[in-house]
């Protein structure tokens, strides 16, 4: 599967003129905020993400998707999946993910875009589980994780740079459409 289709959003695999709009996008330090070190990225480390996510999809079937506005074809942002490496509670599993440009916030599509996802790995990617892990004060991501029906598993603490995150869960049979 390269691509999913929602009411408003095109999910599906990177091309080359996604690097950009990608690179504006994470280059914005309110929506690199919650994201990793909570550095904005320059062109060179987007065109790493994207190589990376890409690397993802080749090896395990799944990945981060680039999502797409329907109507305007703009690059809206990133969702899907991948296998963290930490923190341990959660590290081997597959987990879900989002950044959206600034300008997409507050009107539905991480949720949409969530939902396609983990609809994707539940249904289409035969999965049992999804995990997620939230920074602990990012109450937009909390609340897209709520809507997507994935339940709070605890609180640990980030292992490279020792913030607190909420790890959330969600197994096939508690799943919902």
């Amino acid at each position: 599967m390269s691509e999913i289709r929602t009411p408003r959003l095109v999910l599906r695999r990177w091309l080359d003129d996604d690097l950009v709009p990608l690179s504006e996008i994470q280059a914005d330090p309110e929506v690199m905020r919650w994201i990793g070190d909570g550095v904005p990225r320059s062109l060179d480390r987007t065109a790493q993400d994207i190589e990376d996510w890409e690397e993802e999809w080749d090896e395990e079937g799944f990945g981060i998707f680039a999502v797409e506005l329907l109507g305007s074809g703009e690059l809206a942002g990133a969702v899907g999946l991948y296998v963290p490496d930490a923190p341990a509670e959660i590290a081997g599993q597959v987990a879900i993910s989002w950044r959206l440009g600034r300008v997409f916030w507050g009107q539905g599509y991480a949720s949409e875009a969530a939902h396609a996802a983990l609809e994707f790995a539940l249904q289409d990617r035969g999965l049992d589980r999804v995990v997620a892990a939230c920074r602990t004060g990012d109450t937009a991501s909390a609340n897209v994780l709520d809507k997507l029906g994935m339940q709070p598993e605890g609180v640990t603490e980030d292992p490279e740079h020792g913030y607190d995150l909420r790890l959330y869960g969600i197994d096939l049979t508690e799943y919902q459409d």
